[in-house]
């Protein structure tokens, strides 16, 4: 017969008084009531915080240059545009010199392009926990947006430090930048997480995403200015939500005419509808995901 274990008094009565253990009841829900339900986001928001810090971790491990990345390419594309399209870019540039407008487009396209391609994979590297782990499954892709705010961050640094040396100083159209940062952060999470849950069930979207991307640049306003395209036309192409981000981020950074508000409204309003759709889908499907990944 085994020996019959023997538990000191003090720790029979610290078991005796301890809680029950949490128990996690998955329920089926509607809506954006899981995607985006405060109270289960509000639970797991260390979980998020750790995949935000996650990410920054990874994102230059065993790189050369690190964190210098994300200085050098904004600063490589502002020279390699200013070389090749300036001339092209014709009067569009608003009486800007051509590097500063670049790359005052530049930034916020960096940091889209990169997080809708990095969100579009973050389910399917991230198998082992998807599959084996409960948590809310939009932190994946939220994780990667957060995580490339940073390099957001120091690439509007640069901007504004080179604004400054050029002798421009920002009015008070500054004032807009939180909001236009937001719009493009949102956009990102919105079309990043509708990406990533296709891309569970069909991995044609690693192929798609990258081309579609460099279609994306060309048909946005970055390496030349909107006005460029006559009306109808330039109201047609504010459909694109970078379009009215682009506009925007330029008019707040470097004071140039005010975007027309039927712009920004449209291209404001198309990634608002992204981002619901985005977030609707990802939804709806998210129940399926541990059992097709």
């Amino acid at each position: 017969m085994p020996p019959t274990e023997t538990i000191p008094p003090d720790q029979a009565a610290e078991r005796a008084l301890a809680p029950p253990p949490r128990t996690i009841r998955l329920e089926p829900t509607h809506g954006f009531s899981r995607v985006l339900s405060p109270s289960e986001l509000w639970r797991y928001r260390d979980l998020a915080l750790q995949l935000v810090v996650r990410d920054i971790t990874l994102r230059y491990r065993q790189t050369a240059l690190g964190a210098a990345w994300a200085i050098l390419q904004p600063v490589a594309f502002m020279a390699i545009f200013s070389i090749f399209f300036a001339r092209i870019a014709g009067d569009s540039t608003e009486g800007v010199p051509y590097a500063l407008f670049a790359l005052a487009g530049i930034v916020p396209w960096i940091y889209f392009s990169n997080a809708l391609l990095q969100a579009a994979e973050s389910l399917v590297i991230n198998t082992q926990l998807v599959a084996k782990i409960y948590f809310p499954r939009i932190f994946m892709p939220l994780g990667v947006v957060g995580a490339g705010g940073i390099d957001f961050l120091v690439g509007l640094v640069i901007l504004l430090a080179i604004v400054l040396i050029y002798g421009i100083v920002p009015s008070a159209a500054i004032l807009i930048l939180p909001v236009v940062i937001l719009v493009t952060m949102m956009l990102a999470l919105g079309a990043g997480a509708a990406l990533a849950a296709i891309n569970v069930r069909y991995r044609d979207v690693r192929y798609a995403v990258p081309f579609t991307i460099q279609a994306w640049f060309f048909i946005t306003p970055i390496v030349y200015g909107s006005s460029v395209l006559s009306e109808p036309w330039r109201t047609i192409a504010a459909i694109n939500p970078m379009v009215g981000v682009v506009e925007a981020f330029r008019w707040a950074v470097l004071d140039t005419p005010h975007p027309s508000w039927a712009i920004l409204g449209i291209s404001f309003g198309s990634a608002m509808v992204i981002v619901f759709a985005g977030l609707a889908y990802f939804d709806r499907v998210e129940r399926s995901f541990a059992d097709v990944i």
